[in-house]
């Protein structure tokens, strides 16, 4: 005890000192710290954890976007972008604690040894995953694993008694960002970009030559949700529309010197009308392309205004595998708008909360309840249209949120399971039936209908999970849940794209998109060309 006390005052007398003179002083007063608590706290201490929280409430007072992740979250963080991963090859959900394989990956381990949609996983290797309330993310770590390492599974198959076992060997899986590539009418193209993943700009560019080749002449880009990603595919994915020498975006700190992206002219779809979809979850990534979409007149931004994050993080990776990302600069766009919200230094409550106040103003559902200041009043580059920063990407055409058919009867049954339940039973129970009716889509989309039956079950499953009958309720959002039980049918019998060939009949920003990229003379007004 004396000689730990000893060397505390040394240390003290010795950085006492020297701090005048020390530019290192900030860094050995934390390790003083450090010391002195992990040797002299009356209670234990867990050195590592006081280190990443040291770190984490560091960064928490700089900025919304600055963090800290620890070995794991950098792990689960970089996979869904890197655009692969080691695993067994599956989409799954979660439905009343049963793992519910959605869709089994062309190709990939599970579809070689037989694994099904609509099979519900029960056991990896000789552990019970059903019925145990077990974390997702506990059941991801089981299943996936280093390539050519073997997983066992036992599932429960609609038909068949008894559970079917399969081993499966792990072998890497392509994660793709791009849900949906189809032709909305005979030319105009429509695709749905979930991220920014590594993979996204070739991804883009297989779609829009398979598209042209069936006729497409415009294309509507859906960026609602897309979260963001990399900076470069962001880059990548605007130079696929902008002319030659046409600047993208730009990056700028106090402690970075400007930085700026530009066009090269070698882009896929330089012509023909554009439609971009954005929304109030649309960030980051999805700003800069929508933002160099707008400044340079080359589409119209259909939606609401984007999230606003226009922070660029640093990734700092440190020894043990963890990871912070530092925000170093800020993102503007061409004509010179911020794209990041305003926040203030460590409240990060309020900035996380920004979404709910824009719902409480009415900003969601009327476009009369933004206002800009004079300040954040920008020119388009090309024909002079009046666009704003200070926050988001302002759409050019504005889509309220449809708050009549989504109602808290509909809510409930989509946050415990009850529509997609409904769904994956009737597929469970009709696949052969489905198969043998529908072998083409656009004969399941024509003629399919939900039936009275499975509407009744529908209920009888929501009154099993104690959600109470609203009969007026009900008949508001009545066609929004038939339409996503089709949808989910289709996707469980086809693929992603032909869920979102359903679900479309219920977007508004993609009808809008529709009746503007088929009226050349609506199209130009909205970019301010005669």
């Amino acid at each position: 005890m004396k000689k730990n006390l000893l060397f505390l005052l040394l240390a003290t007398f010795v950085f006492q000192l020297n701090a005048q003179n020390n530019p290192n002083q900030e860094a050995r007063k934390l390790s003083l710290a450090l010391y002195a608590i992990s040797n002299l706290y009356v209670d234990s201490t867990d050195t590592d954890k006081l280190v990443e929280d040291a770190i984490s409430g560091m960064l928490e007072k700089l900025d919304p976007h600055s963090d800290y992740l620890d070995p794991q979250e950098t792990k689960d963080m970089t996979e869904p972008l890197q655009g692969n991963f080691d695993g067994i090859g599956i989409q799954f959900n979660m439905i009343t604690d049963t793992l519910y394989v959605i869709q089994v990956i062309a190709g990939g381990p599970s579809e070689k040894v037989g694994l099904h949609a609509g099979d519900r996983i029960i056991l990896v290797n000789d552990t019970l995953i059903a019925g145990v309330k077990m974390k997702t993310n506990d059941i991801m770590k089981m299943l996936r694993g280093k390539k050519g390492t073997e997983v066992r599974v036992k599932v429960l198959r609609a038909g068949t008694p008894d559970l079917i076992e399969f081993k499966i060997i792990r072998g890497k899986i392509p994660v793709y960002s791009l849900d949906a590539a189809y032709m909305a009418d005979k030319t105009t193209g429509y695709m749905k970009l979930n991220r920014f993943a590594a993979s996204s700009a070739d991804e883009f560019r297989e779609a829009l030559a398979k598209l042209k080749k069936q006729g497409m002449k415009n294309l509507i880009l859906d960026l609602q949700g897309n979260g963001g990603g990399y900076l470069n595919i962001a880059i990548d994915l605007a130079d696929e529309f902008l002319e030659k020498d046409r600047l993208i975006v730009y990056t700028e700190g106090s402690k970075q010197p400007r930085e700026e992206a530009n066009s090269t002219g070698r882009g896929d779809f330089e012509q023909g009308r554009l439609v971009v979809l954005v929304d109030e979850s649309s960030a980051s990534a999805s700003e800069i392309l929508a933002g160099a979409i707008q400044d340079w007149d080359r589409g119209v931004i259909i939606g609401r205004r984007t999230f606003g994050k226009g922070l660029v993080q640093k990734p700092i990776p440190l020894p043990d595998g963890s990871m912070i990302r530092l925000t170093v600069s800020r993102y503007y766009t061409p004509t010179g708008r911020t794209i990041q919200k305003p926040y203030e230094s460590g409240k990060t409550d309020d900035y996380r909360h920004d979404l709910i106040e824009r719902y409480n103003r009415g900003e969601l559902m009327s476009a009369d309840s933004i206002h800009f200041p004079d300040s954040m009043k920008f020119n388009t580059l090309v024909t002079g249209r009046t666009v704003y920063g200070g926050g988001g990407i302002m759409p050019d055409v504005f889509i309220p949120v449809d708050t009549t058919r989504y109602t808290d009867y509909h809510r409930k049954l989509v946050a415990k399971g009850v529509v997609y339940r409904v769904a994956m039973n009737y597929v469970d129970q009709h696949r052969e039936e489905l198969a043998a009716n529908y072998p083409k889509f656009i004969q399941f989309n024509q003629q399919f209908e939900v039936t009275p039956a499975m509407i009744d079950e529908l209920k009888e499953i929501a009154q099993e999970e104690d959600i109470e009958f609203n009969e007026e309720e009900y008949e508001r959002s009545k066609a929004l849940i038939k339409l996503q039980i089709k949808a989910l049918v289709a996707r469980d019998i086809y693929e992603m794209g032909e869920y979102y060939q359903v679900i479309n009949d219920d977007n508004p920003a993609y009808q809008k998109a529709l009746e503007i990229i088929n009226d050349r003379d609506a199209y130009n007004k909205e970019l301010g060309y005669k």
